[in-house]
């Protein structure tokens, strides 16, 4: 379930972040040097990279959460 959302929140900021940066080439064209401002390899390798360490991120405390009993978490509360 937190993957889940977790997964939702990457892919509406990568869809969000990819629409920025497509519009944000025309300021940036003139400081790239060696790399076209709309390279599909490039796009592709950062958002891959992102997406990655975002997952990660919400991976390691999932993957937490699902050790605590739930019968002692709800006593807790």
């Amino acid at each position: 379930m937190v993957l889940l959302q977790s997964g939702r929140l990457v892919g509406a900021g990568l869809a969000i972040g990819v629409a920025a940066s497509v519009f944000a080439t025309r300021l940036l064209a003139k400081q790239l040097y060696g790399v076209r401002p709309t390279d599909p390899r490039t796009f592709l390798s950062v958002a891959a990279l992102l997406v990655s360490a975002a997952l990660l991120a919400s991976y390691l405390p999932a993957r937490r959460a699902t050790r605590v009993d739930p019968i002692l978490a709800l006593r807790e509360e």
